[in-house]
């Protein structure tokens, strides 16, 4: 849940969602439509992911070029105290300025 929640809290991640939804686009018409560059969206892509809230498929084109597709997976968060509780067991807590809360934070932190 912690995964889906770091990578559901970006309005980029937010809109790319919002624009698979339904369809699966290459990933050149979705920079576009989202209006950043293709390596910022390839960034978001991989953190949406890693989440398991996209997927993305190679397809060769009829000239032999690689189209690179990504679409939603389906998915469903429902949030309660009882959800909450059982992702709080899943956290790894450390104190402020802790070396190791700042390691984790860097590779994302909420493990």
């Amino acid at each position: 849940m912690l995964k889906i929640l770091e990578a559901l809290a970006n309005p980029h991640r937010l809109r790319i969602i919002a624009l698979l939804t339904g369809r699966r686009i290459h990933v050149s018409q979705l920079a576009r439509e989202v209006m950043i560059s293709r390596p910022l969206l390839y960034m978001h892509l991989k953190r949406l992911e890693k989440a398991g809230l996209v997927t993305s498929k190679l397809e060769l084109s009829e000239d032999g070029k690689a189209m690179n597709y990504y679409e939603v997976k389906p998915f469903a968060l429902y949030l309660n105290p009882e959800s909450i509780t059982e992702a709080v067991k899943t956290l790894t807590l450390t104190k402020p300025g802790d070396p190791a809360a700042d390691t984790n934070h860097e590779k994302g932190g909420n493990e």
